[in-house]
């Protein structure tokens, strides 16, 4: 065979106008088998259950258990709903970011000190950390209504200091209940944080003292910036769960300190008025998910993905 006829065979073959198929890959469809259980997880018990609360909120609201609830598309809940409970609602949401606020101040030393000097007690305190999760919620926060009674030592203690008046209490104030949330989730604060700061090289902030940088620069230009993840992270997860709860205001608080969740817990359960406690919960969904985009896009999360 000639050279010619051999590139023509070769040409032929391997050429660019091959008709043959590169076998697929096996296991290709592995990851969407592994993602189906989650899916349907989140399709049966957050697509569906949502689809519905919005469904609801739009029926009649003229409506009852035993007449039945008619789909009247009634647009005008959402108007009775911002202009009966909008101070719960500003309440929550203030409430729930001074509660981040507080748990990021608190948090980030405590995790700071966790990550790089513990040392060998690192891991009694990560245990410490989540120790509050071995007992239920409630619980947790009926101790905080021993801690902040009008005969406690803290009470007592602020009153001996004049920082509280003879009269003054911390139960069924405001700053109770923005303690007690502070509190209850103060944990989802310092782990992603602490899981942040643990992953910093510390060979970059040797680098940083080099170059004559002091502990606040150092702080300020490596180590803050590269823990923003955690901060992110930490921040969303105390937010959002604070800005529905309702049960540190229901102990903690009066009728006065009351959050959008017990709104919808009273007209859900006690009122029995499903239109206006769904309308409440959609807006509060629109409201959180609105805050965390804004928030998310100003922080930059990359590193989160």
């Amino acid at each position: 065979m000639s050279a010619v006829q051999t590139g023509a065979v070769v040409g032929g073959s391997l050429g660019p106008h091959t008709d043959r198929v590169e076998p697929r890959p096996k296991g290709s469809r592995t990851g969407y088998l592994l993602l189906l259980p989650g899916m349907l997880w989140l399709l049966l018990f957050f697509a569906v259950p949502t689809i519905q609360l919005l469904a609801t909120s739009l029926y009649d609201p003229n409506g009852s258990l035993e007449s039945g609830y008619a789909m009247t598309w009634h647009f005008g809940t959402y108007l009775d709903v911002l202009s009966a409970y909008r101070a719960p609602f500003l309440r929550s949401l203030g409430y729930a970011v001074s509660a981040t606020v507080l748990a990021l101040v608190f948090g980030y030393p405590l995790a700071y000190a966790i990550a790089f000097k513990a040392g060998r007690w690192r891991n009694l305190m990560l245990v410490l950390v989540i120790a509050p999760f071995f007992t239920s919620f409630l619980v947790r926060t009926l101790a905080w209504k021993s801690i902040l009674a009008d005969n406690g030592f803290i009470v007592s203690g602020l009153q001996a200091v004049h920082v509280l008046g003879p009269d003054g209490r911390l139960l069924a104030t405001s700053v109770a209940v923005v303690t007690g949330l502070t509190y209850n989730f103060l944990p989802f604060m310092v782990l992603p944080i602490y899981a942040s700061l643990e992953k910093i090289d510390l060979r970059l902030v040797e680098a940083g003292k080099d170059l004559y940088a002091n502990g606040v620069t150092s702080f300020r230009k490596i180590t803050l910036p590269l823990s923003m993840p955690g901060v992110v992270a930490g921040t969303l997860l105390t937010f959002i769960p604070a800005a529905g709860d309702y049960i540190n205001a229901q102990l903690l608080g009066t009728p006065q300190q009351y959050m959008i969740g017990n709104v919808i817990d009273n007209t859900f359960l006690v009122q029995l008025d499903y239109p206006v406690a769904a309308a409440c919960s959609v807006i509060l969904m629109a409201a959180i998910v609105l805050m965390v985009l804004v928030y998310v896009r100003r922080a930059g999360t990359e590193d989160l993905l």
